[in-house]
């Protein structure tokens, strides 16, 4: 594991009465003894991917984490007098490897773990903290799993339901609609299928699959089939090199023209892919580069400049860890509760922490791609409000 230690001093930006009383709640007994002295840090604990397959989407959380940290407290890096220590390490998006550097870090007094770039990091690591009653702010991790884990656990990021109930609303009313998912064979196929069984069939439509090896190379088989199935939306969750083929064959096969086609907007970096079916198929988004005109949107693109995908996780998770620390102090669950039902506006606008299962509501996007390869530029077509894609609540179950 690699480990980098960040340590951010500036002057205060608190009131002198508000310094002095962070001072006496929060600092160490040896402060409070001597009348003087720097506070004890906030320590916060960052695993996340620095290397690996997700490494890409490490390095958006990160930057928009110190953006973030940079935002929610004026600049100063610190709560009341109390610096923001941030220990940074690299999970490689082994669970195994994130367990290890959690367990390693609350060992030393680390009270606020964030980070998990990758789903099943997230879900190791959740337990860890109810086990050891620290706060845990999972990032990008996507599954729905981690929503309701139990007490101790928040996410900065949107989850899978998310996602799909924004796919659902381009066919509207499901109700009597048909419904295919193409995918590739494996668990990321069987976890976006039955997602959209559940969010889109559950809504009233009929959801049937095409699913394709994932060694398949020809592509033309499955746009037949997909063609004769004549679905009102076919969604499309793919991954990996054979994706602008995949797409090449859709498009050239008409399928692309004879019905909705619906996928993820990924990072930039991916957008070539799309080839010249780009322009013809309609994205769920999470976030994109112009996707919302916020002062947090625009605090964040002032340090980052072009906005991506899991760039507002980070700067989120960075104003949660603030708002934690200055209610809290080092009283976790008075972490717990300040964080319960808080209302933030961030960068994608107005963010809600249900306090039953902390679901993090938020926008979601429908978005359109014009241009061409490296020149697509990505529009939304629609915002949808935390409301309109909240997953149901699910109960807390520690």
């Amino acid at each position: 594991m690699t480990i980098r230690h960040t340590r951010r001093v500036f002057l205060s930006a608190a009131t002198m009465m508000a310094a002095a009383m962070a001072a006496t709640a929060c600092g160490s007994p040896q402060d409070t003894a001597s009348g003087g002295g720097d506070a004890a840090p906030v320590k916060v604990g960052l695993v996340y991917s620095q290397s690996g397959p997700l490494a890409s989407y490490g390095k958006q959380y990160i930057e928009g984490f110190k953006a973030g940290l940079d935002y929610a407290t004026k600049g100063t890096g610190k709560v009341g007098d109390r610096k923001i220590e941030l220990t940074e390490v690299d999970d490689a998006g082994d669970p195994a490897k994130a367990v290890s550097a959690a367990k390693d870090l609350i060992g030393k007094g680390t009270k606020v773990i964030a980070g998990s770039t990758a789903s099943g990091v997230a879900l190791q690591v959740a337990p860890i903290a109810a086990q050891n009653k620290v706060l845990f702010i999972s990032g990008p991790a996507a599954t729905d799993a981690v929503t309701g884990a139990n007490k101790y656990t928040f996410r900065s990021g949107r989850q899978s339901y998310q996602d799909v109930v924004t796919a659902k609303s381009f066919i509207g009313d499901a109700a009597g609609k048909k419904v295919v998912v193409f995918a590739q064979d494996g668990a990321f196929g069987d976890a976006n299928e039955a997602a959209v069984k559940a969010v889109i069939g559950g809504a009233g439509a009929t959801v049937s699959s095409v699913r394709a090896p994932a060694s398949a190379t020809e592509f033309t088989p499955f746009a037949s089939q997909i063609k004769a199935a004549k679905p009102d939306l076919l969604f499309v969750a793919w991954a990996g090199t054979t994706a602008p083929a995949m797409w090449q064959t859709l498009d050239q096969q008409g399928v692309l023209a004879s019905t909705t086609v619906v996928t993820g907007l990924d990072i930039r970096a991916s957008w070539p892919t799309f080839g010249a079916a780009g322009s013809k198929i309609s994205f769920l988004s999470h976030y994109f580069d112009g996707a919302s005109d916020t002062e947090a949107a625009k605090a964040l693109k002032a340090k980052v400049g072009t906005i991506d995908l899991f760039h507002p996780d980070g700067f989120a998770a960075a104003q949660m860890v603030v708002r934690a620390a200055q209610e809290g102090g080092d009283d976790v669950d008075k972490m717990i509760k300040a964080l319960e039902g808080w209302q933030f506006d961030s960068v994608k606008g107005q963010m809600t922490i249900r306090p039953e299962d902390h679901a993090l509501l938020q926008p979601m996007y429908q978005a359109k791609l014009s241009g061409s390869g490296t020149e697509f530029t990505a529009t939304a077509q629609k915002t949808l409000t935390g409301d309109e894609t909240a997953p149901p609540a699910t109960q807390m179950k520690g």
